[in-house]
């Protein structure tokens, strides 16, 4: 009998071991929260990221890191002043072990605190607040997508030393994103020898240009270089048109200008360049495997946003890999994703000290239904990640 009582303590031991959380953190299902636009001008980025973002894990096996992944979604309505409720519930209600979001950059920001002071693992498939990976970078919040002086810099100083371009002026929603990018544009741009004159600002998300666009005709500038994206980029490049001011100031932007936007925008969008560390055209097997593979899933064309969800989830499953889907152990986790090479539809990049991609910006022209690759502006571009402590 006492025998009996020995073997059973050890038995026991072990099942509670069996039942501890780290053994659950290893083998349970992996709780992944998706909070994105799903409603609101930026509707179809949210889709299309978590589109990317599911395809991964469906080639899988519908696993990362040898888990279950299973999903839980919010509305971030694009609006900072709920984010961080919105964030909450999926951090306190929801307990889940990984964020991914968002597109809007304000938004990002209250993420990014809330993954800071909880310890979550933040990846932002989208949003390129410079701040992400500058003074708010940390050993838990990774990017997939970009900064945004990243996207735009080249930009700048593609307009200035190839388009022969001196003066400009920039445009673009009053909010982080927009600030950030058009900012990126006059650093290129001015180092360059060009001279942005004048950066005109309307509030997000309206879409009501007229009367900037009457105070660029009467400028006349070179150039103009414009930030919009979703529903307010296909009206403002229709605008722009319609005005007549594509037929005598060239329009450039960031890519996001011309990005799943190409079939609402039609013959207005013809000839505008972009940069952006995606393009069509690129022909890769990496990239052509990749856009058989939504495309069949979807019937949709994918673009830049399908392609940082996907790469989002990519980068997830390297780090889950390296610690055995242990994502408890946080620093594990970010040492191997320092070390990555993530081999992307947009071309293979590596993650900078505060793990903002390091990645090529192509420059890309619009022709027909495409934003064709015609050059790179910037070669293994890295973000300046100003701020940042890591």
């Amino acid at each position: 009998m006492i025998r009996k009582t020995a073997f059973a303590i050890p038995a026991l031991a072990a099942s509670l071991l069996l039942a501890s959380p780290l053994a659950q953190a290893q083998s349970g299902k992996l709780k992944v929260g998706l909070m994105l636009p799903y409603s609101g001008t930026f509707t179809a980025l949210g889709v299309a990221i978590e589109n990317g973002f599911k395809l991964y894990v469906d080639e899988q096996g519908g696993k990362l890191g040898g888990r279950e992944v299973e999903f839980f979604k919010v509305d971030d309505e694009s609006d900072p002043a709920k984010a961080t409720d919105n964030v909450n519930k999926l951090i306190k209600r929801d307990n889940v072990d990984v964020l991914v979001g968002t597109v809007h950059s304000g938004v990002a920001m209250a993420m990014a605190r809330a993954a800071k002071e909880s310890g979550t693992i933040l990846v932002v498939p989208n949003a390129g607040s410079d701040a992400v990976t500058g003074p708010m970078c940390a050993q838990n919040i990774f990017r997939s997508s970009f900064s945004n002086w990243q996207s735009s810099y080249g930009m700048g100083t593609v307009a200035a030393k190839q388009e022969k371009k001196k003066t400009a002026m920039t445009i673009t929603w009053k909010y982080a994103a927009g600030e950030e990018m058009t900012n990126a544009f006059k650093e290129g741009f001015e180092k360059e020898g060009g001279k942005v004159t004048k950066q005109l600002t309307l509030p997000f998300p309206n879409v009501e240009f007229q009367a900037l666009l009457t105070e660029i005709a009467a400028a006349k500038p070179d150039a103009v270089f414009a930030f919009f994206a979703g529903g307010g980029a296909v009206k403002f490049v229709k605008d722009y048109a319609a005005a007549g001011l594509n037929k005598t100031i060239p329009l450039y932007g960031s890519g996001f200008l011309t990005d799943g936007t190409l079939e609402a925008q039609g013959d207005a969008a013809q000839g505008v360049l972009t940069t952006l560390h995606y393009a069509d055209g690129l022909n890769t097997p990496r990239d052509n495997n990749f856009r058989l593979a939504y495309a069949k899933q979807f019937k949709l064309q994918p673009d830049v946003y399908a392609v940082q969800g996907y790469d989002a989830a990519q980068m997830l499953a390297t780090g889950l890999a390296a610690v055995k889907g242990d994502i408890s152990k946080k620093a594990e986790f970010a040492a191997a994703l320092e070390k990555a090479r993530i081999d992307s539809p947009r071309g293979p990049f590596t993650l900078s000290r505060s793990h903002n991609p390091v990645q090529d910006i192509y420059l890309r022209k619009v022709e027909g239904k495409e934003n064709k690759v015609v050059g790179i502006a910037s070669k293994s571009l890295s973000d300046p990640a100003r701020g940042c402590r890591l």
